[in-house]
This record gives structure tokens, C-alpha cells and sequence, in this order.
């Protein structure tokens, strides 16, 4: 089994900064992509950004130029940089990997628990 473990997040008021990080563990052969993604109340999970294995990174339109995702120092670790919040940014943020148990496993999707994170106007 493989476990995310998020921290970060909190309550902030709009134009500050956050910083969010996850960790992966358990059996990983290999980390494929991790992302966040977030979910606001009443609508759907979003996509936030995304990372792959070749550093492919990939954006939501909304969060472009102010949020910066990069794989940590630490083995098996994502970290969302969030910088000039704003209200609509608050949810439920949740990291997200695509992970290999073996060389035979394409890989399959597992999910954090979720870390809330609120702006003020």
C-alpha cells in the first residue's frame, strides 16, 4: 500500500503565502507524476498543478504565475508554493501520485487526506 501524508495549509488572509507538502511512502517502486488538487465547496475536484517523473509541469490557468510546484529535497515529496492568494483559492487541497509498485505496474492513483486551505478577503 502507499500512503500521502499532506501538511501546511491554514487560514490566511488574501494576497499572503502558503506552503504545502506531501509526502509518499510504503511501496514505491517508482513515483510517476504528483499533483494537487483542490476542491472547493459544492464543486468539483480540480486539477492545481502537476509534476511527472521528467519534470513535466503543468498548471491550472487560475493559479499561473502564482503558485510554483516542485519535488522536495526529501525522497518521495511534492511541495506547493502558493503565493498572492486570493478568496477563491480556498478548499480542500489534495495531493495526488501516480505510483508504481513494481517495473510491471503501470501505475495507479493514490490520494492524500486532504489539507484545508482558506483566504480571506
Amino acid at each position: 500500500q502507499v500512503q500521502l501524508v499532506e501538511s501546511g495549509g491554514g487560514l490566511v488572509q488574501a494576497g499572503g503565502s502558503l506552503r504545502l507538502s506531501c509526502v509518499a511512502s510504503g511501496s514505491i517502486y517508482v513515483i510517476n507524476s504528483m499533483a494537487w488538487h483542490r476542491q472547493a465547496p459544492g464543486m468539483q475536484r480540480e486539477l492545481v498543478a502537476r509534476i511527472s517523473r521528467d519534470q513535466t509541469i503543468n498548471y491550472a490557468d487560475s493559479v499561473k504565475g502564482r503558485f510554483t510546484i516542485s519535488r522536495g529535497s526529501a525522497k518521495n515529496t511534492v511541495v506547493l508554493q502558493m503565493n498572492s492568494l486570493e478568496p477563491e483559492d480556498t478548499g480542500v487541497y489534495y495531493c495526488n501520485a501516480d505510483v508504481s509498485r513494481n517495473r510491471f505496474d503501470p501505475g495507479s492513483m493514490y490520494w492524500g487526506q486532504g489539507s484545508q486551505v482558506t483566504v480571506s478577503s
